[in-house]
């Protein structure tokens, strides 16, 4: 058996961790008023989550507020191996997002608010001896991100904003097999990476051009993380007697480069009740060309580092929506997106088997009174089946994954609370 065999049991398994944070499972669930919107919120101010889409955009929320909200994201994945076979399913189990705002300040003039949201987060379970256990077996990815916020206008037509971002709490569980013969009968020899992210800052800042009332434009960037896992803990278990001994790391250390965002959006009011989005987003991803990774004790050979190819593309998205105030008391909303793939032909990992995806989205929201409501949404994603032949990964370079066809799909329906003051 070759060190690069070991080796890359840690390249695989946090591989999942950065794809899994690309566009696979980033649905954009930071507010669930844009949710139902298509995820648009660039050009808006519909409540206190205008602190995430567009921080020049918070000053221009009326009034004072607390809101809160979660989601429950479903995702269903199936695999043919290359050749043919039957179809293989993943164990699925459901992820909860969440988030929550508050903002204070004087309309028009200023803002302040706080805010707390999960981005990023996946959890995968397949099936024991499915084709791609040697990549992956298990991913548990969990994240939260919290951001300060302040916002002025600096005209009565012109909002601008700056949030400081942390990664508050990030946290990861992976697991794999290794193909190496276990003992006769025995379960397999198997491997699981554990860890937790330092905490990183960075910044989310916009600006919102108002001519007028019925027209909004803005432009937002959401800076680039480096989330840095240091002192991960390296459990192997099962380990055959003809490897015992050999492979002597017990940590690693590794940094994961998450994308930057630039975002344009566009309202349009034409009347008091109809509202119209557009957004267009893109995320920085060509950043991410290989994922290293060096060990606190060697494999096999002495080795002590691992380096597994990437190479993301940057990719686009585009959105679109719109919210109908049917009653005082009672707003429905519909949105579509399309959203780009960030990986290439030959590099689709089981973590997040990546592809050019559409969506669908719907919402509504309903007032008690003049200060608390409900808002409701739910978002469709339905994934291009993408597929890989054994030939490619070998000429590229990527054996590491494995060769198929996938085709994934999410549910995500949410739900939140309000309070104005």
């Amino acid at each position: 058996m070759q060190a690069k065999s070991l080796l890359l049991v840690g390249g695989t398994l946090l591989a999942a961790t950065s794809s899994a944070l690309a566009s696979g499972f980033q649905v954009g669930l930071s507010g669930q008023k844009n949710n139902g919107m298509g995820a648009t919120g660039t050009g808006l101010y519909l409540d206190q989550a205008a602190q995430f889409y567009n921080p020049g955009s918070f000053v221009f929320v009326q009034g004072n507020g607390i809101q809160g909200g979660f989601n429950v994201a479903i995702p269903r994945i199936s695999f043919r191996a290359e050749g043919g076979g039957s179809q293989e399913n993943l164990q699925n189990k459901n992820v909860f997002p969440f988030n929550g705002y508050a903002g204070f300040g004087k309309d028009n003039k200023w803002k302040l608010g706080l805010g707390v949201y999960t981005p990023f987060g996946s959890e995968l379970h397949y099936a024991q001896g499915w084709t791609g256990r040697y990549a992956l077996t298990d991913i548990n990815l969990r994240s939260v991100y919290a951001q300060a916020t302040a916002s002025v206008a600096i005209t009565p037509q012109v909002g601008v904003g700056v949030g400081l971002v942390m990664l508050a709490y990030g946290d990861v569980d992976l697991q794999r097999d290794i193909p190496v013969q276990s003992q006769a009968g025995g379960a397999p020899f198997h491997a699981q990476l554990t860890g937790k992210a330092e905490h990183k800052f960075g910044l989310n800042a916009g600006v919102m051009f108002k001519p007028s009332e019925k027209l909004s434009v803005g432009l937002s960037y959401r800076s680039a993380i480096n989330a840095h896992v240091n002192g991960g803990d390296v459990t192997l278990s099962n380990t055959p007697a003809s490897v015992a001994g050999l492979f002597t790391a017990k940590n690693f250390d590794v940094t994961l480069p998450l994308p930057d965002v630039y975002s344009f959006g566009i309202g349009v009011r034409p009347n008091d009740k109809l509202t119209i989005a557009f957004d267009a987003n893109l995320v920085g991803w060509s950043r991410y060309r290989t994922l290293d990774f060096t060990y606190s004790g060697g494999v096999l050979g002495g080795a002590t580092s691992s380096t597994s190819k990437r190479q993301y593309e940057d990719a686009l998205a585009f959105r679109a929506g719109a919210q109908y105030k049917v009653t005082d008391n009672f707003t429905v909303r519909a949105g579509t997106f399309y959203d780009f793939s960030t990986v290439r032909n030959g590099f689709v990992t089981p973590e997040t088997p990546d592809a050019d995806r559409i969506g669908a989205t719907a919402g509504f929201t309903y007032t008690f009174g003049q200060r608390f409501g409900i808002d409701g949404s739910f978002l469709f994603e339905d994934f291009m089946k993408r597929s890989q032949s054994q030939s490619d990964l070998v000429s590229l370079g990527t054996t590491d994954r494995v060769a198929g066809t996938y085709k994934t799909t999410i549910s995500v329906p949410g739900v939140g609370l309000f309070v104005k003051f």
